[in-house]
């Protein structure tokens, strides 16, 4: 979760952990947009994007500021995809992969 908090500036709202310590589901907030964040669960289909290398999902994230959020995510570990730019149907948008797997594109319409 320290990833999200650094490169989204989420808030953990709330935690349920497993027996064993680990995580089964924290719920995040970025910019009071809710979203969970949940263990692998091979009985349901769910991998982790690492395990499976590659991801089926993008997120896409509408932010005030892609640069910032770009940088920040790539400070807090993730790599970059696509650098952020300007496209002609007028959005702003950049895409990392988190040190999880997941895809994330930051966009902005202009």
């Amino acid at each position: 979760m320290d990833f999200y908090i650094k490169a989204l500036g989420a808030v953990e709202l709330r935690r349920f952990s497993n027996d064993d310590g680990s995580i089964h589901v924290s719920e995040l907030s970025v910019n009071g947009t809710i979203f969970h964040v949940h263990e692998e669960k091979e009985s349901a289909g769910q991998f982790s994007p690492l395990r499976c290398n590659g991801s089926t999902v993008l997120i896409g994230l509408f932010v005030n500021d892609v640069d910032e959020y770009m940088n920040r995510a790539i400070a807090a570990g993730a790599t970059v995809i696509t650098p952020a730019q300007d496209y002609d149907y007028g959005y702003r948008q950049g895409e990392v992969r988190d040190p999880f797997g997941h895809i994330w594109m930051f966009e902005k319409k202009l």
